[in-house]
């Protein structure tokens, strides 16, 4: 019989168009599912674009466009890296499907609501919207601002919906210290722990719907966003829904370095919610950087991978990011 492998990138943010890293990202998961099916295994190769959030608004509207015109216009550049840079995914998926992601998202927030693991309080604290996510003293530059995407921080107040993710603190720590879960390079592994060490906090689970309308609304909470982060990492049993027998636990999830908290203690937290089997390994890559600052969206750095490849060839970028670029830490 073959054996089954299951591999997935990180999904795509689509306020802009795809970037080196995400090539560098595609690149990697796609040599490492060829091997795989030259070892003969049946192999799913899942990705796909996360399309909800307040960054997709805002950008939406400096464009003077709708959220959804936006991130159809960029998810079709995304799919054309398929053929761009000889990929073989062979399931994408789009977190604005209302039909294939939207019900694994819905089922999964009930199932963790009835654990008890979700209540509702005030919480004010600094929210990064290109972290999309609320941050602490440790995540600040000297001058204040946010130390990977060099802007201020804004204080926000609201009432959210939590979720008790301090509760399953010691089964994380455990998954990560007995090797069920295995991250690569082990550096990142020692990251997480040291994180588990100096406490791990509750976490913000939805946003005001009166702030954040473009999103999943929260089930029995008309009031309330999902947060794009626990919808984002949801993909991951969209992909499989129906067969999951079949496929879960992923075999390897492939991810950047300033997403590894979320991979590593919030995914790793909504599974032991779920009762569901943690992933076997993560792998974490680096940065690509532009005389020294990492390359994004966010910072206007960015090159075009299909430009390269226009200029190139297909097969010498790929062998470029995969021969001069670290697997595991930045390359510029």
């Amino acid at each position: 019989m073959k054996k089954r492998f299951y591999i997935t990138t990180s999904i795509a943010y689509v306020n802009a168009p795809p970037h080196m890293g995400h090539a560098l990202e595609l690149v990697q998961a796609d040599v490492i599912a060829r091997y795989r099916r030259l070892m003969g295994d049946s192999v799913l190769f899942a990705t796909g674009t996360d399309e909800h959030g307040i960054k997709i608004v805002r950008r939406a509207e400096e464009l003077g466009k709708r959220p959804g015109e936006l991130v159809d216009e960029n998810m079709e550049k995304f799919c054309a890296l398929r053929e761009k840079l000889n990929l073989s995914w062979n399931s994408f998926i789009r977190t604005t499907d209302t039909g294939r992601h939207w019900p694994t998202v819905e089922k999964a927030w009930r199932a963790i609501y009835r654990r008890g693991d979700l209540y509702r309080k005030a919480y004010e604290g600094a929210y990064c919207v290109g972290h999309e996510a609320f941050i602490t003293k440790k995540d600040y530059a000297p001058d204040g601002t946010c130390a990977l995407h060099k802007t201020k921080p804004e204080v926000l107040r609201e009432e959210n919906w939590f979720f008790r993710i301090s509760r399953y603190a010691p089964a994380i720590k455990k998954f990560l210290q007995s090797g069920a879960v295995k991250i690569v390079p082990e550096t990142r592994k020692n990251e997480v722990l040291s994180l588990i060490a100096e406490g791990i906090e509750d976490v913000s689970f939805s946003r005001p719907r009166k702030n954040l309308q473009w999103g999943i609304p929260v089930p029995g909470d008309d009031t309330q966003t999902m947060y794009v982060w626990a919808d984002a990492l949801l993909n991951y049993l969209s992909h499989v829904s129906g067969k999951e027998q079949m496929w879960w636990p992923p075999n390897l999830h492939v991810v950047g370095k300033d997403i590894l908290r979320f991979h590593a203690l919030i995914w790793l937290g909504i599974l032991k919610a779920l009762g569901k089997l943690p992933p076997r390994t993560i792998f974490v890559h680096g940065f690509i950087t532009a005389r020294g600052e990492k390359m994004s969206k966010s910072l206007g750095n960015v090159i075009d991978p299909v430009e390269l490849t226009k200029r190139f060839g297909v097969d010498a970028v790929r062998y470029y990011l995969l021969a001069e670029i670290p697997s595991t830490e930045d390359g510029d």
